[in-house]
């Protein structure tokens, strides 16, 4: 191997690698907060993609016909709570959240999409778009196990993921798409929006809230933190942060249905190396992943993804060995 495919691999491995600290990070802040192994990240990253190469053809993307049906029923949901609990002066604003933004977003996105819009404008409403899901699902599914256990929340998390993947086929159809381009520096792109989220926890009162209940879920409470509005706003920026991650991926790559799975079990492996807590361990486990796959991907392409899974067992191992096991805390 010469100095110069090196370097072109590892240029590679870094951009790869660069997305996969994305997802890496949507799963350690979504799990801090919520104690949610979030399988179905991958499934965003795919939409992101999907919803893009959609609205570059001047198609309505399947994307607004979920977004329209979940908010129906976080609607629904919310009225049902609002009676039961009696606060039904609460309703109106509730109502406006959860049902008239999602479809108002639907909307916008339904109408422009024939006009074919600026490629910056499509890029918005695809993120709108996708980043709205996150909250709806959220509030449809996780909310009302927010005393779940860990296991019980994790089996609900991959009866999603098959949903979802389910959803994709129905709305998108088996082929597969690319897209334009975002930016010509993923690197550059990725590390932006890291800085925005270091800046949202440092210098924002919700960023600090959302740190607060990461460290201590009770604690949070106490002072009067929302479960529900930490774990609606985590789940908001972790599919942002996804879809994104399809959006700089798309140009790469061939996205299917089903192609964010195995991207998302990429970010994974660089999120377990941060033992799911620390940020910076797994930014840097997913640049480790992307170099991993790049030069493997030199040596031994039909084996890539086995060395890059199995980066993954001496680090459980090692985590296994030196951490304290203890019960999950009682809330």
């Amino acid at each position: 191997m010469s100095l110069t495919i090196a370097a072109l691999l590892a240029q590679d491995g870094i951009t790869n690698g660069a997305i996969y600290a994305l997802l890496a990070l949507a799963l350690v802040m979504v799990f801090a907060v919520t104690r949610v192994i979030w399988v179905p990240a991958g499934e965003f990253v795919s939409y992101g993609t999907l919803t893009l190469a959609a609205l570059q053809l001047g198609k309505d993307p399947g994307t607004v016909q979920l977004l329209v049906g979940m908010a129906l029923v976080a609607g629904v949901m919310e009225a049902w709570s609002c009676l039961a609990q009696g606060h039904v002066r609460h309703l109106p604003r509730r109502l406006i959240l959860w049902t008239a933004v999602p479809l108002a977003i639907a909307a916008l996105v339904r109408w422009l999409a024939p006009l074919q819009p600026p490629f910056v404008v499509q890029i918005a409403l695809t993120l709108a778009a996708v980043t709205a899901l996150g909250p709806l699902l959220y509030r449809i599914v996780y909310q009302p196990l927010v005393e779940a256990s860990v296991l019980v929340l994790l089996i609900v998390s991959v009866a999603v993921h098959f949903a979802l993947t389910g959803l994709g086929l129905w709305f998108f159809g088996a082929e597969g798409s690319r897209t334009p381009p975002f930016s010509g520096e993923s690197l550059l792109t990725s590390v932006l929006l890291i800085l925005g989220l270091y800046l949202f926890f440092e210098r924002t009162l919700y960023g600090k809230a959302l740190r607060a209940t990461a460290v201590n879920r009770v604690g949070a409470r106490l002072v009067g933190i929302s479960p529900s509005l930490a774990g609606s706003l985590t789940f908001t920026l972790a599919t942002l942060l996804c879809a994104f991650s399809g959006i700089l991926i798309g140009p790469i790559t061939t996205i299917y249905y089903d192609s964010g799975f195995l991207v998302s079990l990429k970010g994974f492996v660089g999120a377990i190396i941060g033992g799911l807590s620390s940020y910076p361990l797994a930014a840097a486990g997913s640049l480790l992943v992307g170099l991993l796959e790049s030069f493997s991907s030199f040596w031994a392409s039909a084996f890539k993804e086995v060395i890059v899974f199995t980066l993954i067992i001496p680090v459980l191992l090692w985590r296994s060995l030196a951490a304290h096991h203890h019960e999950d805390e009682d809330e």
